[in-house]
């Protein structure tokens, strides 16, 4: 089967157009005022939404992450699908993931911010995301001058190579891709009619 992604059109340009700093930090500054702006009118910007999903207690981030997930996964893959877009898929790397995630776990517990909600609460004037933020600067800072042992012993454990969920399962993936979606929307509408918050 042909990879329709691999239809995509290749530079055959051997030097990099030039291109100014200047109108892609504006793009990214205006991409992340809306981004936050979005996450603030949704309400995750809040540390009382955020630790009540912690406890299990406000269904808002789940509903909101579940969301993003079925319309990202259908856009992306429907564009991979019509040679639009190439995926670039990272490697699975199970050490790595578990690390990370108890990582960013605790980090999330302790604060009651993840990296992006931090960074809407601090805009929206909650003060006490600025301890987030610092801790995600150190954080950043420690993971790059560890990357070169990372490397050679953390990344290692556990290499599935760039896996898909789709690709452990016998079927093709525009099926998964329908299924799932529609798995994920059934759970959204049970959060919806049967979870108060």
């Amino acid at each position: 089967m042909i990879d329709p992604g691999k239809a995509v059109k290749q530079s055959t340009n051997t030097s990099a157009p030039d291109v100014t700093a200047a109108p892609t930090l504006i793009a990214g500054a205006m991409f992340g005022l809306v981004f936050g702006f979005l996450l603030q009118k949704g309400g995750v910007g809040k540390y009382n939404v955020l630790i009540g999903q912690l406890l299990l207690q406000d269904w808002t981030v789940a509903k909101i992450m579940l969301t993003a997930i079925v319309v990202g996964m259908i856009g992306v893959l429907t564009l991979h699908h019509f040679a639009k877009v190439n995926l670039h898929i990272k490697p699975t790397r199970i050490g790595a993931n578990i690390i990370g995630g108890l990582v960013f776990g605790a980090g999330f517990a302790l604060t009651g911010y993840c990296p992006g909600t931090a960074a809407a609460a601090l805009g929206q004037g909650s003060w006490d995301a600025l301890f987030g933020m610092a801790g995600l600067i150190a954080g950043s800072w420690i993971f790059a001058e560890l990357s070169g042992w990372t490397k050679r012993t953390v990344e290692k454990w556990g290499d599935l190579g760039k896996v898909q969920l789709s690709d452990l399962l016998p079927v093709p993936r525009g099926v998964f891709v329908v299924c799932f979606a529609l798995v994920l929307s059934a759970i959204l509408v049970v959060l919806h009619q049967f979870i108060t918050r």
